[in-house]
């Protein structure tokens, strides 16, 4: 094994055992501040939930695979490949299981599940899932600003009054929004009179490539003809709407919570996608961020904790047992050829 090949591997190995640490960390936090009283009542909402509903949100996580998988379809078109549907789809569930165990492995496998089955070079499947990460970055940034409009009401309270118990005094809307145009001129005049002196820096350097990558991300969707490129736009809102909609559907496996609606469910989706940065799948963090978040309406820490395992529970029992159907199937598939 090469030294440069070793490296990369024990880079993995490292950081596989920091995510998994955190995320058991968090879970033995969690579990050392509950008595004995607060585990039997979170047991309880556990074996007392409507499964049928968690059923639910299984096959709507299922459902934004395969849109995924439609999705990534079309960037190979300029290419001259169409792969099947039952391929890209296998190959977006194996990534998603090679992630379980090595944050980004799964991109590779992803690559190389597609290249036994359909021939098609890892250096085209890579560079359509460059495209992909980068498109998805910005589609998460304007659902992160998207949140912020919608987080008022109980939500925009709570943020309030947890901030103002740190701070004495927090601007009014008119003021944050005066700031933001401020720092989005100074930035516009920093980029025009001092960037490219600054390129030589190495992290400059990888902002700056990572700024032009993500345009010519999106300038590669334009490409692709009016009509995919409008699928692609809807594939992409579908994907994120059915993110959303999971958590919507595990609200009604609780009577607690069966009463909550779309807003407080993108709510959810804001706090647990924080919490899959923090850990490995987002193990232990997710579950505890999605009960912070449902703190927010007057749910109970016990119903809380409860919804966000079966909430994230249900996302990783699909990926589980789909991805590694599909890494059977491969196996098979690249023993034949």
């Amino acid at each position: 094994m090469s030294e440069e090949r070793k490296g990369v591997t024990m880079g993995g190995v490292l950081r596989l055992v920091v995510f998994l640490g955190i995320g058991f960390f968090f879970i033995y936090w969690f579990l050392l501040k509950l008595d004995a009283s607060q585990k039997a009542a979170i047991w309880e909402s556990f074996t007392g939930a409507n499964y049928w509903w968690v059923a639910a949100a299984m096959a709507c996580s299922l459902l934004s695979h395969i849109v995924r998988a439609l999705r990534w379809r079309l960037l190979f078109k300029p290419m001259g490949h169409v792969p099947t549907l039952n391929h890209t789809f296998g190959s977006v569930m194996v990534a998603y299981l090679g992630n379980l165990a090595f944050p980004r492995a799964g991109e590779v496998m992803r690559c190389a599940t597609l290249r036994t089955s359909e021939g098609i070079p890892m250096e085209k499947s890579l560079g359509t899932v460059v495209t992909e990460r980068l498109i998805d970055m910005l589609a998460f940034a304007l659902v992160v600003l998207l949140g912020m409009v919608v987080m008022f009401g109980k939500a925009k309270d709570w943020l309030y009054d947890t901030l103002s118990t740190r701070f004495d005094n927090l601007p009014n809307m008119a003021m944050i929004v005066g700031a933001l145009a401020m720092l989005a001129i100074l930035a516009l005049l920093f980029y025009k009179f001092f960037w490219k002196k600054l390129l030589h820096i190495a992290l400059f350097k990888k902002i700056d490539d990572l700024v032009r990558g993500m345009v010519d991300g999106v300038k590669s969707i334009l490409h692709l003809g009016w009509r995919d490129t409008a699928l692609f736009v809807a594939y992409s809102v579908a994907i994120y709407t059915l993110y959303i909609l999971g958590g919507l559907i595990i609200f009604q496996a609780f009577p607690e919570t069966g009463w909550l609606g779309m807003r407080a469910a993108f709510v959810v989706y804001l706090f647990g996608s924080v919490g899959m940065t923090f850990s490995q799948g987002g193990i232990g963090v997710y579950p505890v961020l999605v009960q912070l978040a449902l703190d927010i309406y007057g749910i109970s820490m016990e119903v809380g904790t409860a919804c966000g395992w079966l909430l994230w529970g249900s996302q990783q029992a699909v990926v589980i047992a789909v991805g590694a159907a599909y890494l059977i199937y491969f196996s098979i598939m690249k023993k034949r050829k």
